[in-house]
């Protein structure tokens, strides 16, 4: 028997519109283990939401397939639905029903006992911090709050596996923060295992112990943020000089040291992303100061995801973005990510 909690193998989904064929997602395959927290990004339209969907039975797969916490997604998908907990993009809970009484009856809906989904629902009252307005209706909570209930309808029946469909949009800076922390400690109390969509490439970075990255509905990078930022991006540096002609020296200095091409942002400037860039921008000013060739200002950036993104497909996720945004999606159910 497997250990995978997830096993994607081709998984494919084309939606019609009248007699177009649109490819949303393309032979996706990878597994994820117990215990992971793994963010699932790419720009909007990339195919995650609608990979998620098909992996909760939401949608069936155009071929392909997928064992989820050890079920077939489309033999035996109550099995599969019975196991995890799904979180969307929208607030799941009913307006005009108080906070407690949702989650005990979510906790109905999937056949646990009144007994024990009272338990449940206090704890998770209590871990989520949810205590104070338990008892006022959904309708009346802030966006942050409805969040945090969400994720407790999504835990209610005490799932080894969650998903997560960009749990933070459109919170304020405060709120995604209590949020993650929430997530975090829920993952570290329950062993529950995480699998998330975010554009928040901060929260990624920080949070998730491995980072898969979709674009026109293929899986294009799926390692560490350490990893892909080393291999794929590199650390920015930046060197100016008093004059240009100071900068023209420098360059081949630069390069060679480097092992990467340089760029010229402007007459007296050279950068360069770089391997290990914390190291090697010391051992630069030093050999370019005993060539005569003074550095008088220097800055080294670390990498980001988006610079990732912008290394894979050759812009940034913010630019991806903004082109989904502007181009209508051609295909119908589920066809944006």
């Amino acid at each position: 028997m497997t250990t995978s909690i997830i096993e994607a193998e081709g998984l494919t989904k084309q939606f019609s519109r009248g007699k177009t064929t649109v490819d949303a997602v393309t032979d996706v395959s990878f597994t994820v283990e117990p215990g992971g927290l793994v963010a699932f990004l790419g720009p909007n339209g990339a195919g995650k939401s609608t990979t998620i969907r098909m992996l909760t039975t939401l949608i069936p797969p155009t071929s392909g397939g997928a064992r989820v916490v050890g079920h077939d997604i489309a033999t035996t998908p109550e099995q599969v639905r019975a196991r995890i907990g799904y979180v969307g993009q929208g607030t799941s809970g009913s307006f005009a029903q108080r906070v407690r009484d949702e989650l005990l009856s979510q906790g109905a809906f999937y056949g646990v006992p009144a007994k024990q989904a009272k338990a449940r629902a206090d704890a998770l009252i209590e871990s989520l911090d949810l205590a104070s307005f338990a008892t006022r209706t959904v309708q009346q909570l802030s966006g942050g709050q409805k969040r945090r209930l969400d994720i407790a309808l999504g835990l209610m029946h005490a799932p080894p596996l969650i998903f997560l469909d960009e749990p933070s949009t459109g919170l304020d800076p405060q709120s995604r923060a209590n949020l993650w922390q929430h997530i975090l400690d829920l993952r570290e109390q329950h062993g529950t295992t995480v699998f998330l969509t975010t554009h928040y490439l901060d929260e990624a970075d920080r949070y998730a112990e491995r980072v898969m990255v979709m674009d026109a509905g293929r899986v294009i990078a799926d390692d560490t943020a350490p990893a892909l930022k080393a291999t794929l991006a590199g650390d920015a540096i930046t060197l100016g000089f008093a004059s240009a002609a100071d900068a023209d020296a420098a360059e081949a200095t630069i390069g060679r040291l480097a092992e990467r091409a340089t760029t010229r942002p402007d007459a007296t400037t050279v950068a360069a992303n770089v391997d290990d860039g914390e190291r090697l921008l010391p051992r630069l000013i030093r050999d370019l100061d005993a060539q005569g060739l003074a550095v008088e200002r220097a800055t080294g950036v670390p990498p980001t995801l988006d610079d990732v993104f912008l290394a894979l497909t050759g812009r940034t996720l913010r630019e991806a973005d903004a082109a989904h945004e502007t181009t209508p999606t051609p295909a119908t159910e589920g066809a944006s990510s």
